[in-house]
């Protein structure tokens, strides 16, 4: 260590190899396969020769919406969230019909699919039946964020597809789950505090339904009164936009989950800067406040974009390393929204 406080060459070297043993371990942590999956790669159809373009195919396509679109970024951070945290991701989440993983009320309100459409339409022209839903949501993901601001962080691909979706599998947390809770979900799916904490951060972009915050601001816990932790000026204006009771006919009405000066839209660390202000509008988000961990990583990110970049970045990667189906499991589907068993454009040629 040198005197003045800074690190040795030797020191930092020292520092950079652990952080790197540390981010290995974490990610592999999380990574969990099906029996017979084997790991994603990195230029996984570039290595196999079957769509050596794909992320540069799927990033003009990305960059064409985001510039028109661009609340498209937490359109697919919330699809992505959904499917993965629920039977892995396996883009069951994308499947449309009757009792799917779409149609369950705690996937109400989803977005995003009509650009995953069209992503998959141009590389079924580019590249037949080569790369997954799977491996394109997270790719659009991925140029959404950056194209925010966000880190572009690499996407180790090789998904398949997976063959059914059941409304019934969903278990996604409400907003007004507990810290305890909330963690102990994550845990639940092989993830950890950090994670939870850092993928939180995803509310930097999107809006919610005042549905969600009402009992925040009137009626907390059934005291008649709003939430004590809650700084009286987030209060004030966010009971402007959310009446307590809506007139006859009125929309339930959306605010934004960080509300900052028009960069609504812009990947920041705005968010953990309101919820150690008490400023936060979910509930869920200012409870990172009651964890020692979290509070840690709030008041880390809040002083240090940087920080959260890379930490969100490995994050959603680990995310992404859920109950993964490759090699010959699953399929590649032809149209995302159906299995090829139940394509109805398929079938409808091959009679």
């Amino acid at each position: 260590m040198r005197r003045d406080g800074g690190l040795d060459l030797v020191a930092m070297s020292v520092v950079v190899a652990l952080g790197l043993s540390l981010y290995a371990g974490r990610m592999q942590a999380a990574v969990t396969l099906t029996p017979g999956s084997k790991p994603l790669q990195r230029h996984f159809y570039k290595k196999l020769n079957t769509c050596a373009n794909v992320e540069p195919f799927v990033r003009h396509q990305v960059t064409l919406w985001w510039n028109r679109e661009k609340n498209v970024t937490a359109k697919l951070l919330k699809l992505l969230y959904a499917d993965c945290m629920v039977n892995g991701c396996d883009a069951s989440i994308l499947l449309d019909g009757p009792k799917t993983e779409k149609e369950s009320d705690k996937n109400s309100g989803l977005d995003g699919f009509v650009l995953i459409d069209k992503i998959k339409k141009v590389l079924e022209i580019r590249c037949p039946r080569a790369v997954s839903c799977s491996d394109i949501l997270h790719l659009a993901a991925r140029d959404t964020v950056y194209l925010s601001g966000g880190p572009s962080y690499p996407v180790y691909l090789g998904r398949r597809d997976g063959m059914e979706s059941k409304a019934s599998w969903v278990d996604l947390p409400s907003p007004a789950i507990s810290i305890e809770q909330g963690i102990a979900y994550f845990k639940s799916k092989g993830l950890d505090d950090m994670d939870y904490a850092t993928l939180l951060g995803a509310h930097t972009f999107g809006k919610t339904h005042c549905a969600n915050l009402n009992g925040r601001l009137y009626n907390f816990n059934n005291t008649g009164k709003p939430d004590p932790s809650m700084a009286k000026s987030e209060l004030e204006k966010l009971r402007k936009q959310c009446p307590k009771t809506l007139k006859k006919g009125q929309r339930d009405p959306t605010v934004f989950l960080t509300d900052r000066n028009g960069e609504q839209y812009k990947f920041s660390n705005n968010y953990y800067s309101n919820v150690v202000s008490n400023k936060a509008v979910l509930k869920v988000d200012q409870d990172l406040l009651r964890s020692y961990n979290t509070t840690q990583l709030a008041l880390e990110y809040a002083g240090m974009l940087g920080h959260f970049k890379q930490q969100f970045a490995l994050s959603i990667s680990r995310m992404g390393g859920l109950n993964l189906l490759t090699g010959k499991q699953g399929e590649i589907r032809l149209n995302c929204r159906f299995t090829n068993k139940n394509n109805p454009y398929i079938n409808h040629h091959s009679k």
